[in-house]
């Protein structure tokens, strides 16, 4: 099991930190069309069946940007519905956070099915790149705004192939949010649940702020409400593999041990299938100006070149591509489990981690798919054992639920049966 340490924010810095400008932030986005490239740590440079110079470079996943589209166009056909029937009225939004993806996206689906009118938006936060309350760490890194960035292009090119566009607006979301909702008339504003403090705390400003234009709150994943009546912010359950609504054990009585959980959840509980969507999604409200994604420089960022070791390219066409690299294309799931501490080259672990961190990936898509190749070719110790990290990534999902912001604390007390600096996150 290879663990990397992980933050719930949207952003993690991963190398140098650099100094943000609020000038800077406050620049006007210009246009960037060219697909992103996101670099990791650089680290010598081979794969599990090929050798290559430790002075190389090496794209996961590894197929040219042609190549991905095939891949992606056909999973896309694969997780589509054909039902074009929805039952509401008027206009949805759909706010974008740790969720930059169209595939099996729950807030995604239910802000089209209550509406005739769907409005895409994700906020830039600059509180994002600014730095820690404690310490004054930077919270993103040049790497990591790179990768979220190509996120965020793929996103829109994805919403754009099923008659959709992606609003991008630079501001905090309780001020965006409100703003966009009164001047379309939104009867629902729809987002995926998160689970630590920062995120929390704007979901609460952004709730006070919808209530003020009038627009009120509502915390569970019920049904759909139409344009009759009184609109609302609907958050849904998205980050897991299990869905939090299955679990055989109200979360606040999560065991502190893993293995209880896992053995729990495995003999009480199902995976939900993926959430199909289908093939048109539009229209969207008549906007002008969509937005530009900002430069690095305009994040307060200096660009960061990478001359070796593995690139990440961001977004759920290329996860969808590493998905298939690993699985079908390479067999290399066959052998997971014997390769997965290997720590040499991109293909000694799926890799999956940066792809379900900025949310591309879903993990129930991934639990799928191992299950397509278990019926298709095989099952045996390594196919479960990706599910197994994947459940692992739950576990501390959920554990963020139960403690709060003691998860971060150093030196819990052992009467509180949770290790200290528990708040890592698994690398299937």
């Amino acid at each position: 099991m290879a663990i990397f340490l992980c933050t719930t924010l949207p952003f993690l810095p991963l190398t140098t930190s650099f100094n943000s400008s609020k000038s800077t932030l406050s620049s006007i986005l210009t246009n960037t069309t060219a697909r992103y490239h996101f670099s990791t740590i650089a680290m010598n440079s081979f794969t599990t069946t090929t050798s290559a110079s430790s002075s190389s470079m090496q794209y996961v996943p590894e197929q040219d940007s042609n190549e991905m589209e095939r891949v992606a166009n056909l999973t896309f056909q694969r997780y589509t519905s054909n039902s074009t029937k929805r039952s509401g009225k008027g206009t949805a939004i759909v706010w974008f956070r740790n969720d930059l993806r169209v595939l099996d996206n729950e807030a995604l689906y239910k802000a089209w099915l209550s509406s005739q009118t769907l409005l895409p938006v994700y906020c830039v936060d600059p509180r994002l790149f600014a730095t820690t309350y404690h310490f004054g760490f930077q919270k993103t890194g040049a790497l990591r705004a790179q990768f979220v960035l190509e996120c965020l292009a793929d996103l829109r090119k994805n919403l754009m192939n099923r008659g959709l566009n992606l609003l991008i607006q630079l501001g905090k979301p309780e001020d965006i949010i409100p703003s966009l909702a009164k001047a379309y008339g939104a009867h629902t504003v729809y987002a995926q649940k998160e689970t630590c403090s920062e995120e929390l705390n704007v979901e609460r400003s952004v709730s006070r702020c919808l209530q003020q234009v009038g627009v009120s709150s509502d915390e569970s994943a019920g049904d759909a409400r139409t344009s009759n009546s009184d609109p609302k912010l609907q958050f849904v359950w998205g980050t897991t593999m299990y869905h939090r609504d299955d679990l055989p054990f109200d979360v606040t009585c999560l065991p502190d041990v893993y293995t209880q959980f896992r053995k729990t959840v495995e003999a009480k509980c199902a995976v939900r299938s993926s959430i199909k969507l289908p093939s048109s999604l539009g229209p969207s409200p008549p906007i002008e100006d969509w937005g530009c994604l900002p430069s690095l420089e305009q994040l307060g960022l200096c660009s960061q070149n990478v001359s070796k070791g593995m690139k990440f390219v961001g977004g759920e066409t290329a996860g969808l591509s590493r998905i298939y690299d690993y699985f079908w294309k390479k067999d290399l799931i066959k052998v997971y489990k014997e390769t997965r501490n290997g720590m040499l080259g991109s293909d000694y672990s799926t890799k999956f981690s940066p792809w379900l961190a900025s949310g591309s990936l879903s993990p129930r898509l991934i639990h799928d798919e191992v299950k397509r190749y278990e019926n298709e070719r095989q099952a045996n110790s390594s196919t479960y054992w990706v599910l197994f990290e994947l459940i692992w990534r739950d576990y501390f999902r959920f554990l963020s639920v139960k403690y709060g912001n003691l998860l971060f604390h150093i030196g819990i007390d052992c009467s509180k049966s949770l290790m200290p600096l528990m708040f890592f996150s698994v690398l299937a």
